[in-house]
């Protein structure tokens, strides 16, 4: 029988507890053996593979669960077996509750947490990986996360007492509980009165606990040496010896791209200067840019790519270009010189266009680089793991000084 009764509960109930439950249970092992996974060269690949069925089963276990609470809605819920245990009875009613409330904000959260961030471990599915509505956030995905955490402690918990429960009745007493839900035996008696609307209550209220929590929290600290935001903190302003019209940048950005898991990532270096000198009859000049790259920001493999396999900035903290500006055509110039990165020193083409109106100057330009002519990522051979090209794109408003 598909149904419930009043004292059993039907084949589509019972599929979707025993399914719900072992993807959750398989999602719970995935992420403990994610943390406690060394990030390496060697497991950047499993982690990936791992993250990104760990993210699929989420998505699965939103979409079972949406079909459950639809399913429970039309069905009647079996009565009691000990309707005169109030207070037992109460605490199975509310971490029923409770763990319906899991099954959606635990996998919901990870889903947000994924959209807001950039990082590794596609969800393995061809429907798009962002949720509408969800912005590209460090905050947002830092608060998703915290939810995501606490559901996790609040799941493991449930889950426990739930599980001990089962047991009790099942070993202990005897009364057929956990049978009605594994092979849909009868147990209990019909007619018992049985609602009501004290367990939600007090389940809803915990989760509204649980998802306030990261709004109070106080915002996560920048990790040791990390700068602040260029408009808060600049780098030492380098200086040309140069007689050609010098030029302050007034705001801009500096981004990189690189795809991992053949997805791209997006990230940024917050703090950075640039000195300027610019001819604008003879379309030449040169620079020097400065960049602090412990103010980098590369969505969840931020700390990944500060570490000593790839920016190393705890060693470099550092890392400057110096080139001769030319005009090749109208409005394109390129910018040829060295950049100095993680102690190498690579030869660099800047390609951009430039617009000049009155004394202020617009650029807009691009250059592409090769992780491996930096010694950057030298374990990580494949690819598919990490792309060897890196796409560095920079934008900034000056004014002629």
């Amino acid at each position: 029988m598909l149904t419930n009764t009043a004292t059993r509960y039907g084949a589509l109930a019972r599929f979707f507890h025993w399914a719900i439950a072992l993807l959750i249970l398989t999602d719970i092992a995935l992420g403990l053996i994610g943390e406690n996974t060394p990030r390496t060269a060697e497991t950047a690949a499993g982690l990936a593979t791992l993250y990104s069925a760990h993210k699929t089963i989420g998505v699965a276990v939103l979409g079972l669960a949406v079909l459950r609470i639809l399913w429970a809605i039309t069905q009647p819920k079996p009565v009691p077996v000990h309707p005169e245990r109030k207070a037992e009875t109460l605490l199975a009613e509310v971490i029923h509750w409770m763990l319906y409330g899991a099954i959606v904000i635990m996998p919901l959260s990870g889903w947000v947490m994924h959209s807001a961030e950039t990082g590794f471990a596609p969800i393995l599915w061809p429907f798009g990986q962002d949720l509408p509505f969800v912005p590209k956030s460090e905050d947002v995905a830092h608060m998703a996360g915290a939810v995501h955490g606490l559901s996790a402690l609040v799941i493991y918990l449930t889950v426990a007492l739930h599980v001990a429960g089962a047991l009790k009745h099942a070993v202990i007493e005897k009364d057929g509980v956990l049978s009605r839900m594994l092979r849909g035996t009868d147990a209990g008696v019909e007619g018992e009165a049985h609602a009501s609307a004290l367990p939600p209550v007090l389940a809803a209220v915990l989760w509204i606990a649980v998802v306030a929590f990261p709004f109070v929290m106080p915002a996560p600290e920048r990790p040791d040496g990390a700068a602040a935001p260029m408009e808060q903190a600049q780098v030492e302003q380098a200086e040309l010896a140069s007689d050609l019209p010098s030029w302050t940048v007034d705001q801009g950005s500096l981004t990189i791209s690189v795809k991992q898991m053949g997805a791209p990532v997006e990230g940024s270096f917050a703090n950075w200067s640039a000195a300027i000198a610019y001819d604008e009859a003879t379309g030449t000049g040169e620079v020097t840019v400065t960049i602090d790259t412990t103010s980098l920001t590369l969505g969840s493999v931020t700390q990944q790519a500060m570490g000593p396999e790839f920016f190393n900035t705890e060693t470099y903290a550092t890392a400057t270009f110096e080139g001769e500006i030319s005009r090749i055509e109208g409005a394109s110039h390129q910018a040829v010189g060295t950049l100095t990165l993680v102690g190498q020193e690579v030869p660099v083409t800047l390609a951009f266009d430039l617009t000049i109106d009155g004394d202020t100057a617009t650029m807009s330009g691009t250059s592409t680089l090769d992780r491996r002519d930096f010694g950057m990522g030298a374990g990580y051979a494949d690819e598919g793991t990490v792309g060897f090209a890196v796409a560095v794109a920079t934008t900034l408003t000056a004014v002629r000084q």
